[in-house]
Parts: structure tokens; sequence; C-alpha cells
């Protein structure tokens, strides 16, 4: 019993300093970001644009997309009772797509169904381009992001066996491990940001979706109204 203490007590005297060593060597996220080399800084700068975009559509998006509902039924009373010019004020009160398309209808009332329902398209296809603004970049940062921080590891790579080739004798396996993980940094911070603005882009084009459907029904609605005055 008094020999397997004394061991227990060496065993634990030997593994602290290898567990304080272990904790000195751990290495941050910030000095992990730092080893990955220059590739990291457009990694950076496509991560900041990809968050910026976000978060400047989504606002875009969320005002567009809060039009009354009640507008629709206080424009089809007042276009019936031949109140036009309420019509107009009460859209113009609206700075949103679905207010914009009622209003250039409401201002084309008297000339041929058949160029309102233009005028109306027309109105509604440059709104969408406002709305759809910017999203093709947040979808090239999705994609270019992961092949930046390929290219990165590869060069990564090359410079590690490089410096293996100069070394004179044995190669160390730490200078090997350390050149191959920062190498491999590039790759993971790629494919973060490149996750991440893929599902940013879904997730805009999906509210852009609805926002576009909203505005088809409610200029069918219109055109529906025009037919029954």
């Amino acid at each position: 019993m008094m020999v397997l203490l004394q061991t227990l007590a060496i065993d634990s005297v030997a593994t602290v300093p290898a567990a304080v060593e272990a904790t000195t060597q751990s290495i941050g996220l910030v000095d992990l970001l730092i080893k990955g080399g220059y590739m990291m800084i457009p990694l950076y700068g496509l991560f900041v644009m990809a968050i910026f975009i976000f978060i400047q559509k989504l606002l875009v998006i969320q005002k567009a997309s809060k039009t009354p509902g009640s507008l629709m039924d206080q424009v089809k009373i007042l276009v019936q009772n031949g109140q036009i010019d309420k019509a107009k004020m009460l859209c113009a009160g609206e700075k949103t797509p679905v207010a914009v398309m009622i209003s250039k209808g409401i201002d084309r009332i008297g000339s041929p169904l058949k160029n309102i329902e233009v005028a109306i398209e027309n109105v509604g296809k440059l709104e969408i381009y406002k709305l759809e603004k910017n999203l093709g970049v947040l979808a090239t940062v999705s994609g270019a992001a992961p092949m930046i921080g390929f290219l990165g590891t590869v060069t990564g790579m090359i410079q590690a066996f490089i410096s293996i080739a100069q070394e004179d004798g044995m190669v160390s396996p730490k200078l090997l491990s350390s050149g191959i993980y920062e190498a491999m940094i590039t790759t993971a911070a790629g494919l973060v940001v490149g996750i991440i603005a893929y599902l940013g882009y879904n997730y805009l084009v999906t509210q852009v979706s609805k926002l576009v459907h909203h505005m088809e029904y409610t200029s069918i609605e219109f055109i529906d109204l025009l037919q029954d005055k």
C-alpha cells in the first residue's frame, strides 16, 4: 500500500509541470489568426464586407416590408369614392415598394388598363433591383473566401516544405507540424467566412422573395380594383 501511494504521488508531481507547460504553450485565437500569414488579410476584408452588406440589406428589407396591411383597403375605398388625390397622399406617406407601385398606378388612372399594368410592372422592377442590389457581392464572397483560404494553405505548405528542404540533417517534427498547422489556418478561416456569407445570402434572398411575392399580389389586387371600378 505504501509503495502504491508513493507511486501515485510521484506521478502527480510529474504531471503538474507537464500540465503547466501545456497551458503555457496553448495558443489564443488572435495569435492563431495572426499566424495564418498574409493571405488572412483579404479574408479579414471579405468578412467585414459580408457582415456590412448583410446588416445593410437586412435593414433595407425590413424597412421595405413595413407596409401597413390596411393600406390597400384604404386605397380601394378612396379610389371607389373618386378621392384620387387622397389616395395619392396616402401612398406618398409610405416609403415602401408596395406603396410606390400603388402610387404609380393611381397616377395612371384614366389611361388604358394595359398601360397602367406596364407602369406598375416597371416601377416594381426598379424596386426589386434596389432590394437585390449588392446581394451578388455577398454570393461572390461566399464562393471566393474558401478559394482564397485554399490558396493560402497551398502557399503556406510550399513555404513549409522550402524551410524543411533548407534544414541540415534530420527534420524537426515541431518545425514540420508548425508549418502545416499555420498553413491550414487560412483554409479554416476561408471556410468560416464562406459559410457565414452563404447563410446570410440565402436568408436575404428568401426575405426578398417574400417581399416580391407580396408586391406581385398587391399589383394584381390593384388591377382587379380598376377593372371593377
